[in-house]
Order: structure tokens, then C-alpha cells, then sequence
């Protein structure tokens, strides 16, 4: 959800004690991000994932990196994913899992990782 189809230069400076710097085209944004996360896949351009404060009015950037800006508070972001959950398509995928095997836990088990498998896919 990128909100041009320019590139932009992405600079992260950060250590121990010290106060990050982080830039995108030049401009300082370090006062609004609390977190990032830089991620890579072998099939996949590099991200860059900035968490700002919630009352930001910031935009998704894409750069040399995509970088992803997300409020820092994903609790309600969690919280509106299990709520559109559907007890009964939970319960039916997580008995039709072949890795289950009756142990104690097991079906606890069972149903964070078909969660967690529905959350990647969304």
C-alpha cells in the first residue's frame, strides 16, 4: 500500500545509548518512529517496517527498501483479526490438521499455529 511509485533513500542509524537517526529522502522522521523492522526474503526486495505514534499522520513509503509505516500499538490490529475469526471455520481447520496427535496442549497448539497461518496469509 505504497503511496507512490517513486523510490526513496532509507537511512537507519542506530546504538546502544545513543539516539537513533533515521532519515527517508533526507528527512529526519527519528522523533516519530518508537520501532522498525528491517526484514529480506531470498524472493523479495528488502522492507523496512517503521512503527510510529498513533496520532502521526504518516504514509507508507516506497524506497530502495518498501518501508511500512504502522502505528507502534498493534493491539487493536490483533484484537479486529480475531475478532472477524470464525469459531466454527477455527475449530473445523484446526481438527482437519494433520499435526495433531492427541497429546495434552495439542489442540491449543493446533489453533495458534492455524491462526498464526491465517495471519500470514491475510
Amino acid at each position: 500500500m505504497s503511496t507512490s511509485d517513486q523510490h526513496h533513500r532509507v537511512r537507519i542509524s542506530a546504538a546502544p545509548e545513543q539516539p537513533a537517526v533515521i532519515e527517508i529522502d533526507g528527512h529526519g522522521v527519528a522523533s516519530s518512529v518508537e520501532a522498525y523492522r528491517i526484514t529480506q526474503t531470498v524472493d523479495e526486495g528488502l522492507e523496512v517496517a517503521l512503527y510510529v505514534a498513533t496520532d502521526w499522520n504518516g504514509v507508507r513509503f516506497e524506497s530502495l527498501a518498501d518501508v511500512v509505516v504502522e502505528p507502534a500499538d498493534v493491539r487493536p490490529v490483533v484484537a479486529g483479526f480475531l475478532d472477524a475469526v470464525d469459531w466454527r471455520k477455527l475449530d473445523e481447520a484446526v481438527l482437519d490438521r494433520d499435526d495433531l496427535g492427541g497429546a495434552p496442549g495439542e489442540l491449543t497448539c493446533g489453533m495458534l499455529a492455524q491462526l498464526r497461518e491465517w495471519a500470514l496469509s491475510a
